[in-house]
């Protein structure tokens, strides 16, 4: 496929929107409707970041920003779907359920952002709407949601009805969904985003992330060696394969710590490496030996404290092992080998892949749900000629039949042997929608090379 397919899809899109728009004229509320659709489609890719509480959600959305600003406690503002965006200065604004949005006043308590709700209630509020300048909320708008089977049953029921709704489609265009383990909460909402192929998030715009990754070692330095043997066992997992496009293995407060390392923080690490290493690994055996009251440790207790929620013991470990070895001289060389080693940059490259590249699709997908919506509303009137456009191009876009195709694939429909599998995949796009990604092809490769995979 190349680039020159992507407008084709896009302006049948487009051009059935505004045929919407006339038949549904004089309805303010599906004009809205509508309106936000056609919009949607020049907006970023919206990606939805779920999983189980705990699993480290406004973590990783700190770390994929390269700035702490989602709330990692368990605040208010972590009970409810907060939309990250870029804009042209720092404002945040408060939804309220069935009204317009309204600008808040906000605070940043160590970096996180803690927005003032004044009269209203938790119960009132739709979600938060957060605009700050940020190259990487250029390429996607970020959406953080509250845990799913939270004790907060109030919170869980908020996710699940942003990133499930039962009579709407999803508002996130895809989703990166954060696995501890699998467990049988995460099996059961991912299957709701299968009830149609086209109508909810599929393998396709879905990436596991299997968060927290250092803690399945214990945090040994090779903790994340047994995560990506882990990672690939859950890949082969015929359930999983039916619901995530990968899963990639990330330690979060090393990859949003190595994101947002501060010069302090590094002279405190560079002063550990002074003590000898026999007697420093035993204090770095345990969080309690490491805070403890010890005049041998040259790093005051509060200064420990904050190395430890920073970064975890792992990234504390990673980091004075990467410094006594020469490999991070200053501040800057640290912060990118712990970004690198954290598998964060795995997870951008799989992002890019998998999302950036399909994001006409993507976006073309939802847009299609949201004018569907619209037409099967009592309100539109006589609307049948345009569904059968809905459905036109659903079932003749090459696009969608990757999609379809892929799923089959995913879901064992199609028999092939598990190498000729993985090739079936990457042709549909699995590791990226360029030619030379479904040819397995470096970008550099020739004409002919790329001539000669394609007739292979």
């Amino acid at each position: 496929m190349t680039n020159a397919s992507a407008p084709t899809l896009t302006a049948r899109v487009r051009r059935l929107l505004g045929d919407a728009a006339l038949m549904v004229a004089g309805e303010p509320r599906l004009e809205a409707a509508l309106a936000a659709a056609t919009n949607r489609m020049d907006e970023p890719l919206r990606v939805a970041i779920a999983g189980k509480v705990k699993a480290g959600k406004s973590t990783l959305l700190n770390a994929l920003v390269g700035e702490e600003l989602a709330p990692t406690d368990a605040s208010e503002c972590t009970r409810v779907v907060i939309w990250y965006r870029n804009g042209l200065t720092y404002r945040v604004f408060v939804v309220p359920t069935g009204q317009e949005p309204r600008q808040a006043r906000f605070t940043r308590d160590g970096g996180a952002i803690h927005v003032f709700l004044d009269d209203l209630a938790l119960d009132d509020v739709a979600r938060l709407e957060v605009e700050w300048p940020s190259a990487a909320l250029r390429e996607f708008t970020l959406i953080d949601t509250p845990g799913i089977a939270s004790l907060t049953q109030a919170a869980s029921d908020r996710a699940v009805a942003f990133l499930a709704p039962d009579d709407a489609p999803t508002a996130a265009d895809a989703v990166i969904y954060l696995l501890r383990h699998i467990h049988p909460a995460d099996r059961k909402l991912l299957e709701a985003f299968r009830d149609d192929d086209l109508a909810q998030p599929t393998p396709v715009n879905s990436i596991g992330v299997l968060s927290r990754a250092d803690e399945i070692g214990s945090a040994r330095i090779d903790a994340l060696t047994s995560a990506r043997t882990i990672a690939e066992r859950y890949k082969r997992d015929p359930a999983l394969r039916r619901l995530c496009q990968t899963v990639v293995p990330v330690a979060g407060l090393v990859a949003q710590g190595g994101s947002t390392l501060q010069q302090v923080e590094f002279n405190a690490l560079g002063q550990l490496t002074q003590m000898a290493a026999g007697d420093l690994d035993k204090r770095l055996l345990t969080v309690d030996r490491f805070i403890a009251d010890d005049p041998l440790l040259p790093v005051v207790v509060a200064l420990r404290e904050q190395l430890l929620d920073r970064f975890g013991l792992f990234g504390v470990r990673l980091a004075v092992a990467l410094i006594r070895q020469g490999v991070a001289a200053n501040a800057g060389t640290l912060a990118t080998e712990l970004v690198r080693r954290s598998g964060l940059d795995e997870l951008r490259d799989a992002l890019r892949a998998q999302f950036a590249d399909r994001a006409h699709v993507l976006k073309a997908r939802s847009a299609l749900l949201e004018v569907e919506a619209v037409l099967r509303d009592p309100a539109a009137g006589r609307t049948e000629d345009l569904l059968a456009s809905v459905e036109a191009i659903r079932a003749s876009a090459h696009e969608f039949a990757e999609l379809r195709l892929l799923n089959q694939c995913r879901a064992g429909e199609v028999d092939f042997r598990d190498d000729e599998m993985d090739e079936a995949e990457r042709l549909l796009g699995t590791e990226g929608a360029t030619t030379h990604q479904r040819l397995g092809l470096s970008p550099d490769a020739s004409g002919e090379t790329v001539r000669a995979a394609a007739l292979d």
